[in-house]
């Protein structure tokens, strides 16, 4: 198979939107073991440590490598050129890669994998994977011919097929992707992680259409890395209906702090014979709207829910008797709604 060939036929397994040396977000479902992608693919996280992330995402939302770049200023000794420059064999060449945000900046110091794979496919149209390595630069020693190389960071790849002659090739690859970082508040008070969880969707939640989620249940410590462009996040605090929609703008190279802010409370209902009594167990609890729509049901003595702010009807069933009663939810104002049995 020609370099052009295997150009074409790299395009058709990736689908339209990802085009030589493109960036794209990753697949979602598992591939065959030999494919271009592996068979346990990105979530697109990385470690939310900060020691790891400032490797990737410096303060300044510049990438800032964990080590010094390779050309460096110290004289050169002999320990340091056998670590660094790899024994090439006779009929072998040296593929030294790196990736960068853009063609201004430096490389990527964390968070990559990089693939090399066969140019020529095998019966089932698909490419064997020859190498592997998550190291930020690595150099790979592999026998005269053509490869196709694949890197990912997150969700954003890139992929371009690379000719190795000689004894060293350096290949350079552009990945314009950024980080998400996602945290939830109601008022000044930061929602405990435990409570809030994100879905991170491709384009404006004002475009038409019925899309997946390319990252889903994002927790709030959690670094996102996406191509950059316009993303919009589902937030959903609690189960019931706290729900916030933000659409938000990545750009290559930064990390993009996100607050959503909701207007909720967490509220506690509780079926009492007497203002101040002990809640009844074994209770079934309806939320509605005044529409009469349901929002939560649940059963026990004291269910808490956290609900967005406005007014609601609680009922509770309870050894055949139903109760309700009518009350509202104030942003921030979070306790106990009793209704009273009797």
């Amino acid at each position: 198979m020609t370099r052009a060939s295997a150009t074409a036929a790299l395009r058709g397994r990736l689908g339209p939107p990802l085009v030589f040396a493109a960036i794209a977000i990753a697949p979602q479902a598992a591939p065959a073991q030999n494919s271009l992608f592996s068979a346990t693919p990105s979530t697109g996280l990385i470690s939310p440590v900060p020691a790891t992330r400032g490797d990737i995402f410096g303060p300044s939302n510049l990438p800032t490598p964990s080590t010094p770049p390779v050309q460096t200023q110290q004289a050169p000794n002999a320990a340091n050129t056998t670590a660094s420059i790899p024994l090439v064999p006779a009929g072998q060449v040296a593929l030294a890669l790196s990736a960068r945000f853009g063609k201004d900046a430096v490389p990527i110091g964390g968070g990559l994998t990089w693939r090399v794979y066969g140019a020529k496919a095998d019966t089932n149209g698909n490419f064997k994977l020859v190498k592997e390595d998550k190291s930020p630069t690595p150099t790979l020693v592999l026998p005269a011919g053509t490869y196709i190389v694949h890197v990912g960071f997150g969700l954003a790849t890139a992929v371009k097929p690379v000719d190795l002659r000689g004894t060293t090739v350096h290949e350079d690859f552009d990945l314009p992707a950024g980080g998400l970082r996602i945290e939830g508040k109601v008022g000044d008070v930061r929602i405990p992680p435990s409570q809030i969880s994100f879905d991170v969707y491709k384009g404006s939640q004002f475009e038409a259409g019925d899309r997946r989620p390319i990252a889903e249940h994002v927790t709030t410590s959690d670094v996102v890395v996406v191509p950059e462009g316009t993303y919009y996040i589902v937030s959903n605090y609690g189960d019931a209906n706290s729900v916030v929609r933000s659409d938000i703008r990545v750009q290559p190279g930064k990390l993009t702090d996100i607050t959503v802010t909701h207007r909720a409370a967490a509220i506690t209902l509780k079926l009492v014979s007497d203002k101040g009594g002990e809640a009844l167990a074994n209770t079934a609890w309806s939320v509605l709207t005044p529409g009469g729509d349901v929002i939560k049901e649940s059963i026990g003595a004291f269910p808490r829910v956290i609900l967005a702010e406005g007014e609601y009807r609680a009922i509770a069933r309870n050894e055949g008797k139903v109760y309700e009663r009518e009350f509202k939810v104030v942003t921030g104002v979070d306790g106990d709604v009793e209704v009273m049995a009797r």
